[in-house]
């Protein structure tokens, strides 16, 4: 058993990452050259203020009191930033959202100038869903989509998930650019802006259940806007997310059934640096000690679901080794067809 060590470290702009995973390492550590195995193991995971830093830090520990590997769990600017350090080898582990991951692997999307798509980056396991949410505050007058017309809305950063999905779901209504006021926040600046009057409503992307969003109903009148059905299946359609139910219950203040839109946070590694044995222990640890993760999402984090969304990413051959063995399929543990049945700052 080797010892834990968090690391927090200036976390490298998206751009400077796709730059790296573009170009690779010449060196062999990473960029698809020649396995170069190692148990000293940097995790990638993601801004401090979101669910990945902090489940990353105290799987870190898990995984370091269980098996031989040591982790250092570091601070990053998220998915494509993790994908870019685990393709130039600076770091073994990290986390993604699953259409990032399918971006990388394709060369498409924000991976575009990575020709042919990354090669030594793999699946480990599907942890839980991160769904869109629209989120509003009683008396603001937005019972739909369609209400968001003229209104002041949080749509995310520039270049984020949460902005894309966002206009994905502005423009399944009929609501294009100058229909709406448009606020280019995260959501920790638009929770701000929305509790003080000076949004009407945000778009994020958000793990589910949220506990920023559930901090933000403790002082204030919180609701959720649901999709309606044809435009939730045909954002899907268009995309990679997938239509997802927030269930009456998941928070306090949401009494009926939600219908989005989601995408899921994954845990890849390197196929080059983690070895098929220390994946396999890894994978197992992820999912018969989720129970020892203080965070909601752990509720949600289970083996059947390992593979839910990982569409064309290839999976690592010790993850899949595990998934073989506790019967996990991509259609999930009830062996459905999608994801509607199963719940961070977007990261």
């Amino acid at each position: 058993m080797k010892a834990f060590t968090s690391l927090k470290v200036v976390a490298a702009t998206a751009v400077a990452a796709l730059a790296l995973t573009a170009c690779g390492d010449e060196g062999g550590n990473g960029g698809g050259g020649d396995a170069e195995y190692t148990q000293d193991i940097t995790f990638a995971t993601g801004s401090s203020s979101g669910v990945y830093f902090p489940l990353g830090n105290e799987y870190a520990n898990v995984i370091g009191q269980n098996t031989d590997l040591s982790l250092d769990a570091i601070e990053t600017d998220g998915s494509a930033d993790n994908i870019g350090r685990i393709n130039n080898g600076s770091a073994q582990l990290g986390f993604s959202q699953n259409n990032t991951a399918q971006e990388a692997i394709s060369g498409t999307g924000q991976f575009e100038g990575a020709e042919g798509g990354i090669e030594n980056v793999a699946w480990i396991g599907q942890l839980y869903p991160e769904a869109a949410q629209v989120i509003t505050l009683e008396g603001n007058g937005i019972d739909t989509i369609s209400d968001l017309e003229g209104k002041r809305v949080g749509i995310g950063a520039p270049g984020s998930g949460t902005r894309a999905v966002a206009l994905e779901i502005l423009e399944a209504y009929g609501l294009e650019e100058g229909d709406y006021e448009a606020y280019e926040e995260g959501f920790t600046e638009g929770r701000s802006l929305l509790q003080d009057g000076h949004i009407d409503a945000s778009i994020e992307i958000l793990g589910v259940p949220a506990a920023s969003l559930q901090e933000l109903a403790s002082t204030n009148d919180v609701k959720l806007v649901s999709l309606d059905q044809e435009e939730a299946d045909a954002i899907a359609g268009d995309t990679l997310f997938e239509t997802y139910t927030i269930e009456a219950g998941t928070y306090d203040f949401v009494e009926d059934d939600v219908l989005t839109v989601t995408v899921y946070a994954a845990l890849l590694g390197s196929t080059s640096q983690i070895s098929e044995d220390d994946a396999y222990e890894l994978t197992k640890t992820v999912y018969e000690n989720a129970d020892d993760i203080s965070l909601p999402q752990a509720d949600l984090i289970n083996a059947e679901d390992g593979l839910l969304g990982v569409g064309d990413i290839p999976v690592h051959p010790g993850a899949q080794k595990y998934f073989d063995e506790v019967g996990a399929s991509a259609n999930g543990g009830d062996g459905g067809d999608d994801a509607d049945e199963d719940g961070a700052d977007e990261e």
